[in-house]
């Protein structure tokens, strides 16, 4: 019997991994470096392929979120190029020492950075999780299995053969990068329960996905994605400040997980915040949903829902709750928020640091937009994902957290005797 694509391309990805993880420095950086040169020198290549799968989903109906998410164009690769550069800047995490010390008995003990191994990552309609994928994986030493969804199918191909045929002639090892071409559910399935091949498991896409292979799978998984995210205006804030912050947040790429959802604002100042800010999001055709003190002030959004409070819109709607003040707005994210980002804007230092000390998320900002939760704004060249868990690794996920570890332990001959 044949075995599977994902038996095969697991295989190989497997022996890879063991040559990988000892492969110099200065050659995966030259990888990178040529990888980049590829995406840059074949960007018509990636385009033709991004045109025909653009043409498929709005046949398929997608909606203009997904459209926007697994669209490409001159300026996306040019970031993908210049994410893989920063990438190649950036330490190599591999033999990193973590601790050393010299035990009584003369054991000397050191604690090494290791790459994981095998890592897979099953995504939707992004083709820049490819690139920003392979570039992660290669640079901490990991060989990577990628399994995209049937919408960027035609991109992630073309982006990861041009770039595992770059990094294969710098000298990385042959099969370190695998993208698995089935799209059906059977081959998701199959990666999940891969334990022979498959060290770790990520996911990336809606709430739908990460949770179907948090509950199915069989290999050890990070949680990353979902993004409730929330903005509270405090009641000593720059309103002016405020609205630019909330417009950002809300409208720079509301299809992505660390734009805001909902908007909370204090009290004291609805009244005259409130309209201000509609008339900014207004100039994005914003839909407003209000509890019923923000349908006061504003008399013509829509009511806000319970249901509204809890979702992810990726969409040009947002949510306004007033609030009594902090207490409140603290209250009413550690109820809804899915600890990825939130913000409060503030001149009350007070309050700011009650804000960060008692909001459980992966970031938490004062005074900016939720919008810098991302691996290249946090400079770490790309990510392969926002973990929005604790174990093992949290927000964005640079080299360092594609890294596990092992002690390295020097003797002279000692035994133990009890």
């Amino acid at each position: 019997m044949t075995a599977s694509e994902v038996a095969q391309k697991g295989q190989s990805a497997k022996k890879a991994s063991r040559k990988l993880a000892v492969t110099p420095t200065d050659i995966k950086n030259y990888a990178l470096e040529k990888m980049a040169e590829a995406l840059d020198k074949n960007a018509r290549i990636i385009l033709e392929a991004n045109a025909i799968d653009l043409q498929a989903g709005e046949k398929k109906g997608l909606s203009k979120t997904l459209l926007d998410r697994l669209a490409l164009d001159g300026k996306r690769i040019k970031g993908m190029v210049e994410g893989l550069n920063i990438v190649k800047a950036l330490p190599d995490p591999v033999g990193e020492i973590l601790a050393e010390g010299k035990r009584p008995n003369g054991l000397k003990i050191k604690k090494v950075r290791v790459p994981l191994g095998v890592i897979g990552i099953i995504y939707e309609a992004r083709p820049n999780v490819t690139a920003d994928s392979i570039a992660l994986c290669l640079k901490s030493g990991n060989a990577v299995i990628l399994r995209g969804g049937s919408d960027a199918i035609q991109s992630n191909i073309e982006i990861a053969k041009l770039l595992s045929e770059a990094a294969y002639s710098a000298g990385i090892p042959d099969g370190s990068v695998q993208l698995i071409h089935s799209t059906n559910r059977e081959s998701a399935e199959e990666l999940m329960k891969a334990r022979a091949y498959v060290d770790v498991l990520i996911p990336r896409g809606g709430k739908s996905l990460i949770q179907a292979v948090i509950k199915a799978a069989q290999v050890p998984t990070i949680e990353t994605g979902e993004g409730n995210c929330h903005a509270y205006v405090e009641k000593t804030a720059d309103l002016k400040m405020a609205v630019e912050i909330v417009y950002n947040a809300k409208v720079s790429r509301p299809s992505v997980c660390n734009a805001i959802e909902t908007l909370l604002v204090d009290d004291a100042v609805a009244a005259e915040f409130l309209p201000l800010v509609q008339k900014k999001l207004d100039q994005a055709n914003v839909e407003l949903r209000g509890c019923p003190k923000t349908m006061k002030i504003l008399p013509l959004i829509k009511a806000a829902t319970e249901e509204d409070w809890q979702t992810e819109f990726l969409a040009l709607i947002l949510a306004i709750k007033v609030v009594s003040g902090i207490d409140e707005a603290i209250e009413h994210i550690t109820q809804y928020g899915t600890k990825h980002s939130e913000t409060i804007i503030t001149k009350d230092k007070k309050a700011a640091r009650k804000f960060q000390d008692n909001i459980d998320a992966a970031a938490v900002y004062v005074n900016a937009s939720t919008r810098f939760t991302d691996g290249f704004e946090f400079g770490f060249g790309a990510e392969i994902g926002i973990s929005t868990q604790k174990l093992h690794a949290r927000g964005p996920m640079g080299l360092p957290e594609l890294t596990s570890y092992k002690y390295l332990v020097e003797g002279t001959g000692q035994v133990r005797n009890a």
